[in-house]
């Protein structure tokens, strides 16, 4: 499922000449330190290569929290709220540093799982660059990380960030 869904920015001047297309990068960003690290990356790549950068959020669609908390009821419209909100504090934050790098920006949100999610956006979007954070969590050396589905991926070259 999709949400918030955004175009590209329009070429302006300093674009390349028609005929030729920006690279787009699509990187991953959840707000964790590691992910702040990817972004920063793309972004560097994405002003060396006078490209695009499209940020994309990606939320479970199930709760984390509830199949843990068994016999409470989840108050489901408060956490899509509270998802939400976290989505339009991580787009400001990441259209903010675009803007202090001089980098043109999109910013998506998506529902489900996260390797699906940004291989879909990367399709949809061709991009020329998947860029992720190395995944901090103990859990994931051993069930494998975003990184590691990402990278057996043919769809767009990937690149994981180790900080």
């Amino acid at each position: 499922m999709t949400h918030a869904r955004a175009a590209l920015p329009m070429p302006d001047s300093s674009d390349p000449p028609v005929g030729a297309t920006a690279p787009v990068i699509v990187v991953g960003l959840d707000g964790s330190p590691t992910s702040w690290d990817a972004f920063s990356w793309a972004a560097g790549a994405a002003v060396r290569a006078n490209g695009r950068l499209l940020a994309v959020y990606v939320t479970p669609a199930i709760e984390p929290g509830a199949a843990v908390t068994v016999g409470v009821p989840l108050d489901w419209a408060a956490a899509a709220q509270a998802r939400q909100q976290d989505a339009g504090q991580l787009k400001d934050d990441a259209e903010q540093r675009a803007r202090d790098l001089g980098v043109p920006i999109a910013f998506v949100r998506e529902i489900g799982e996260e390797a699906r999610a940004l291989i879909s956006v990367a399709r949809a979007m061709h991009a020329d660059l998947v860029v992720v954070g190395r995944s901090a969590k103990m859990r994931h050396h051993v069930a494998g990380s975003l990184g590691r589905r990402l990278v057996g991926r043919k769809d767009a070259p990937v690149v994981v960030v180790v900080p």
